[in-house]
């Protein structure tokens, strides 16, 4: 199938304005793998250094005859999603040696939970955290002893980090191992009904407590499809998982015999072997196109509008918000999961999952095959379905049919013909909305603004029945610059419980939302920020906002905003406590949201 006419267009913009920039990346990689593997510049002494704590791997190590692979881990047992890489490391210690090779672990790297930061100022440290990971990766493989890596990471910053790390160590091959979602628990919907309940006064916080953890409550990832999860489907679409990797439960012996596999392929894609895959190859413009078409096809989260530009420009890749916007318009939305619809990551696994909605994706057009993944070449591979055999793992054809059409439907009768991520432009900036979880009559929303300095002031005004009208709430100096650019998921419910009030409302901000946010129409990533000097900062309350995502337009009408004074805001107290005195040099360095707000690429 050739590919759509969109998707190609796409590509080849990219293409074109990376030309110099890849190029570049190209040239470094391939001096740094013609050196040969990394070992043989060590002396002696590096190298004893290295090995000294292996024991009978040290014979192994010091021969150099054989590959020797870095784990980067991003371990702890605060966090469900990653608590099932405690074990990991053993498993991968054993598959390596029952080749003939070795694993040492090469380094950790810090996983915060965004889940329990929500709301709290620890959030304002986690999108810097993507960095911070990016850092602590390279200086664990900076030791150069590795082959090839695998990294066990599965949250919100910890893949993209990892990836920003696997694309500046991208003469190595990489291939990530992910843990798997947890089981399923109290559906989200319901878990959503009592914030709201919570939020109104109609429960109180043991009925809150017992919901939430009814719904988090074992090992793996958080069964909604946010970021992480997002992340999960990505590094499929990406090639950097083994196929159908992405959505098995931890603790299963499937998820057991992939680490093995994924191990195996490691070790067999090195410059040792004769089938050398660094990450650099697989890291191109049809990779990260086809990224952009999995997070709309299967409406993911509206983080990884920033995550991915991030992650491309470590391999020399330069992303713009016009070119999701594109790609939204050409791919349909297949996948109703929550927040998009009721069903959570593991119904969507079982009624097809990933493989399924890559098969129709390449059948349509809307994926580029002629890719290498760390599986081998071209995306075909991942139509396919993981089955256990005789202990070890077996690919088999998918379904090739959905199991559940209220969950997964074919590319040809999707639910929605639109991806469901949309630019908005205008006389405020430039900004994104996410409207998969939207109904289409809040897709275009006119009203009064009513101003904030922070979510606090938003929830606050809330409880003093401050909201009686269609209201536009603006929350500005929300920005990376500003303070982190922290989620703002904690106003969902109350935004939520005043659209259900039947008010028409919406939400503009230079800050995130989670990607569990959903049915209230949010502009957001609103570009420039208010702490740099963007329009936002100019905003009065009363002033008529127009969102319209039918249109792509944000606009505020009938005023002239250049000639207002800009708004400011006391920030001070946004440089101290719970670690944020440590993230000035990230605050003060940060690029703009809407190309990765980035630090360290």
């Amino acid at each position: 199938m050739a590919v759509h006419p969109k998707i190609a267009a796409v590509t080849d913009r990219i293409r074109a304005r990376s030309e110099k920039s890849r190029a570049t990346y190209l040239d470094r990689m391939a001096r740094a793998a013609a050196e040969g593997p990394r070992r043989s510049h060590l002396t002696c002494g590096n190298q004893a250094h290295a090995y000294a704590a292996s024991g009978t791997d040290k014979e192994a190590l010091a021969s150099g005859r054989v590959p020797n692979l870095g784990i980067v881990t991003a371990y702890n047992d605060m966090l469900s999603a990653h608590q099932p890489f405690e074990k990991y490391p053993d498993i991968i210690r054993a598959a390596a040696r029952a080749t003939g090779a070795t694993a040492q672990v090469a380094g950790g790297v810090p996983a915060m939970c965004d889940g329990v930061t929500q709301g709290q100022t620890g959030m304002e440290l986690s999108l810097f955290s993507r960095d911070v990971i990016a850092l602590a990766a390279g200086v664990a493989l900076s030791h150069n002893v590795f082959d090839a890596a695998v990294y066990l990471g599965v949250c919100d910053k910890i893949v993209p980090g990892l990836v920003i790390a696997a694309a500046t160590f991208g003469y190595i091959p990489g291939v990530f191992l992910p843990a798997g979602p947890m089981t399923s628990g109290l559906p989200n919907d319901e878990k959503a009904k009592v914030r709201q309940q919570f939020a109104t006064g109609e429960v109180g916080r043991d009925a809150l407590m017992a919901a939430e953890m009814a719904s988090y409550h074992g090992p793996g990832t958080c069964t909604f499809y946010g970021t992480a999860n997002s992340n999960q489907m990505l590094m499929e679409f990406m090639g950097l998982h083994l196929p159908g990797a992405s959505f098995v439960n931890p603790g299963t012996p499937l998820r057991d015999a992939l680490t093995v596999a994924g191990t195996e392929r490691a070790l067999e894609i090195t410059a040792l072997g004769n089938d050398y895959r660094p990450v650099s190859d697989i890291l191109d413009e049809k990779a990260f196109v086809n990224g952009m078409v999995g997070l709309m096809a299967t409406g993911g989260s509206t983080n990884l509008v920033i995550h991915l530009p991030a992650m491309a420009r470590a391999a020399g890749v330069v992303l713009d918000l016009q070119d999701f916007s594109d790609i939204s318009e050409a791919v349909p939305l297949m996948a109703k999961v929550y927040p998009n619809g009721l069903a959570d990551v593991n119904h969507f696994h079982a009624a097809g999952g990933l493989g399924y909605m890559i098969g129709e994706l390449l059948d349509a057009g809307l994926l580029h095959d002629d890719v290498k993944t760390v599986a081998g070449d071209g995306l075909t591979r991942y139509a396919q379905e993981p089955q256990l055999k005789e202990g070890r793992v077996a690919y088999v054809p998918g379904a090739g049919k959905t199991l559940n059409d209220k969950i997964l439907r074919p590319a040809s009768d999707p639910f929605d013909p639109h991806g469901g991520l949309t630019q908005l432009n205008g006389n405020l900036g430039t900004a994104v909305i996410k409207t998969s979880a939207v109904k289409a009559e809040r897709h275009i929303i006119e009203a009064p603004a009513r101003v904030f300095h922070s979510q606090e002031a938003v929830k606050e005004a809330f409880k003093a029945g401050a909201f009686t009208e269609d209201t536009v709430v603006v929350v500005r100096f929300q920005g990376p610059r500003a303070n982190g650019m922290p989620e703002l998921h904690a106003l969902t419910p109350t935004l939520a419980v005043l659209q259900d009030r039947g008010l028409r409302v919406a939400l503009v901000t230079d800050g995130r939302m989670s990607g569990a946010s959903g049915k209230v129409p949010a502009a957001i990533h609103l570009c420039p920020e208010a702490a740099d000097g963007g329009m936002i900062g100019r905003i009065q309350d009363g002033d008529i906002i127009r969102l319209d995502a039918t249109t792509g337009t944000l606009e505020v009408k009938g005023v002239d905003l250049a000639k207002r004074d800009h708004a400011t805001a006391d920030l001070s107290g946004n440089g101290n406590g719970v670690g944020r005195e440590l993230f000035e040099v990230f605050r003060s360095n940060v690029g703009l949201a809407a190309t990765g707000a980035g630090v360290v690429v």
